[in-house]
């Protein structure tokens, strides 16, 4: 009986599942909420074991270095535990060095796009954001199932979104998407996850910098990140983009990218 090979990705997620305010006011767009939640995954090509080195090595680069011996958002990370790259807190200069770094690195990256719209929040995930998460989850995986291999989710912690019940209905939805999208086909990947956090699995760190590039697209129509790594991303769904449902308009990639007028305007959720 043949081994089955075992593959590794890693998954990370940007923006909020946050709906409501006190007194279920619908809070979305507001300040410090965002328009839309972004789930990604990550795939590297070749030995992980050096990639994570490589970002284990330029973390304490960016701890022994004076220049930003004062960084508030550094030593804050310092003070407890370690530093660690996360896009929205770095500053300007780190971000340019981590960036030129994963230009250097043999990696795709995916994502699915959900913006946050109320009514279909309440019919579709309940009104419920473990739901949410759960099914944008799912259409990460859905094509995922279909060769025999052990699938390892290395995945960012959040909450009970991450818990392991709630990770298995997201599970559960992809095998039902699959079934139906494949009548005549059994799903053969064996899925397994590990959640994780970004001390603990420095490769998360590459994935935050995707997450966060496809952020700002749909948030402030600021292009010039995913203009730096767009080669790197072959495919984004916008899932509840119903107005692009026509010939697969809603997905993006390197024949269809991305532009400012993905931004979700006022009136677009």
């Amino acid at each position: 009986m043949n081994k089955i090979s075992s593959d590794h990705r890693f998954l990370d997620e940007a923006g909020d599942t946050t709906f409501y305010g006190k007194g279920k006011i619908n809070i979305v767009g507001t300040p410090g909420v965002s328009n839309c939640f972004i789930i990604g995954m990550l795939k590297f090509k070749g030995d992980l074991a050096p990639i994570r080195e490589q970002v284990r090595a330029l973390q304490q680069k960016i701890i022994s270095d004076k220049y930003f011996a004062d960084v508030p958002s550094i030593q804050k990370k310092i003070e407890k535990g370690a530093f660690y790259f996360h896009a929205c807190d770095d500053i300007p200069e780190v971000r340019k060095d981590f960036f030129d770094f994963i230009q250097t690195v043999d990696c795709s990256f995916e994502a699915v796009v959900g913006r946050k719209i109320q009514d279909l929040y309440e019919r579709k995930h309940n009104g419920r954001e473990e739901e949410f998460y759960a099914d944008m989850l799912s259409h990460l995986l859905k094509n995922k199932l279909l060769k025999d291999k052990k699938l390892v989710l290395n995945i960012a912690e959040r909450g009970r979104s991450t818990k392991n019940h709630n990770l298995e209905q997201a599970l559960r939805k992809a095998e039902e998407r699959f079934e139906k999208r494949h009548e005549d086909k059994a799903c053969a990947a064996t899925i397994v996850f590990n959640v994780q956090n970004h001390l603990t699995e420095p490769l998360l760190n590459i994935a935050d910098y995707f997450c966060w590039v496809i952020q700002r697209v749909f948030e402030r129509g600021e292009m010039r990140y995913y203009n730096y790594l767009c080669d790197k991303i072959p495919v984004i769904v916008d899932l509840y983009d119903s107005s692009k449902y026509d010939n697969w308009k809603n997905y993006y990639g390197p024949k269809n990218k991305l532009t400012a007028e993905n931004k979700i305007g006022p009136h677009s959720h």
